[in-house]
């Protein structure tokens, strides 16, 4: 079974009256359409569902339906003996971005309070910077990501009696007992190894066979890639989305693990803003993290961000730690001091933390160096520097230190993640196990659903 936080989103919204429409956004192959099928049909006894990337590519039966009578009439042409009231009929319109008009349609569908209705897209972003009429007022975006550590653990028999004991040592700054961080630093590591697309932890549980998952892994990178390529094809000039996307593994092995906008055309007069459409589909399409670099914290960080000195991840750390070590998993498992895991661990920290609510920044400042993560203090009008180390040294940080001694920055707290067990306060650091980054939480805590 497979746990996912964002059902009971779902089924919140389903439940309701809203006059807006819930439109899931995220990348591909991160399990939207199977919440949303699954939730529905469970709640409508008539369920619709009409993927419109696959309507664009065949009959393109909505390709012309610009006003509510031509979308209801294109789709009794598809599904009219299910079409009957609000109260049990269920339109999940999936991929919505293939036909920008009818993001455009929207706010009339809604208006007119004839179905229930749901969606689901991606490239949310660039679609509706290029839509004539946005329909403010009509869309509740939610964005969501593969499955996070802790959906993973669930979907490896933690029980959540479980989490909610380890949830309260967090909160209390407590270690684990011995035998359980041992559990959990295994089943870490495995979540480095698997990552969070939903058909690789489905693999992963029934076979434990890393050349199946892998396999998995494998095809939906591949399919990014050829997304990005497709989607340069469609336009006038000539982008360089591929390229850059191929180059995310390689800078993050790197020490400033940055973009580096030279080798993108090897070209050293272009400049970041030459690529800000690129940057936008990569980011947009939910298949690339991107981490701001901070010179100067304040809070909110978002006021001091640009687009200069960029890092960006891949959205999932099974497809990087597949690129990287392939089929051997002794890397990863075995804390190999010859190999650098440096990269795998900030990708999985960056992943979890945007799945859980926070924009990414980090800190990068000529004379003090660089601090992995920041984050917004609400609390405290403050920031929290957050460093990760995968290896014995963790205790080594002088840009942290830097960091922490400005008292302009007015720091009240810092972290450093790592594999160690103790959970202890130094010079202003708290030390605790990487695996405790599944707590910091941005949004409210949702409970979900289970599926079948």
């Amino acid at each position: 079974m497979l746990y996912r936080k964002i059902a009971s989103r779902i089924e919140e919204y389903l439940s309701s009256d809203s006059d807006r429409m819930l439109l899931i956004d995220g990348a591909r192959q991160i399990g939207k359409s199977y919440i949303i099928s699954w939730v529905g049909k469970k709640m409508f006894s008539n369920y619709i569902e009409i993927n419109m990337e696959e309507d664009k590519l065949g009959d393109r039966v909505f390709a012309e339906a610009k006003t509510t009578s031509d979308f209801y009439m294109a789709l009794s042409l598809v599904a009219g003996d299910k079409m009957k009231d609000k109260a049990n009929t269920l339109v999940f319109i999936d991929e919505i971005q293939a036909y920008d008009h009818l993001l455009t349609l929207v706010k009339f569908l809604m208006r007119e309070k004839k179905f229930t209705y749901i969606a689901s897209g991606s490239l949310l972003g660039v679609t509706l910077k290029n839509t004539q009429s946005v329909p403010i007022g009509s869309l509740d975006i939610v964005h969501m990501y593969p499955m996070d550590f802790e959906e993973f653990l669930y979907a490896n028999g933690v029980g959540k009696d479980a989490v909610e004991a380890m949830r309260e040592k967090f909160n209390n700054l407590q270690a684990l007992p011995d035998t359980m961080h041992k559990k959990m630093i295994d089943l870490f590591k495995k979540y480095i190894l698997v990552g969070g697309l939903p058909k690789a932890v489905d693999t992963f549980v029934k076979s434990r066979n890393v050349v199946e998952f892998r396999s998995v892994q494998n095809e939906v990178h591949t399919l990014y890639g050829i997304d990005a390529s497709k989607y340069e094809e469609e336009h006038s000039r000539k982008l360089k989305i591929r390229r850059i996307f191929d180059m995310i593994p390689s800078n993050l092995e790197n020490k400033k693990k940055r973009v580096v906008i030279k080798d993108i055309e090897n070209k050293t007069w272009k400049r970041t803003n030459d690529y800000l459409d690129e940057f936008d589909y990569l980011i947009s399409s939910g298949i690339a993290l991107e981490v701001k670099a901070i010179s100067k914290p304040s809070y909110p960080l978002v006021e001091n961000s640009g687009k200069n000195l960029l890092k960006l991840y891949l959205n999932d750390v099974g497809i990087l730690s597949g690129i990287f070590y392939r089929n051997n998993i002794t890397a990863v498992m075995s804390d190999m001091r010859s190999i650098n895991l440096g990269s795998v661990y900030e990708t999985v920290v960056a992943q979890e933390l945007k799945a859980h609510g926070y924009e990414l920044y980090y800190y990068d400042n000529k004379k003090n160096g660089e601090v992995d993560y920041l984050i917004d203090d609400a609390d405290n009008l403050s920031n929290i520097p957050i460093e990760v180390k995968s290896g014995k040294d963790y205790t080594i940080h002088s840009a942290l230190d830097k960091f922490l001694s400005n008292d302009e920055y007015n720091i009240k707290r810092a972290y450093v993640l790592s594999n160690e067990q103790n959970v202890y306060m130094e010079n202003g650091v708290t030390y605790i196990p990487v695996y405790y980054v599944m707590f910091f939480e941005n949004v409210s805590n949702v409970v979900g659903q289970f599926l079948d």
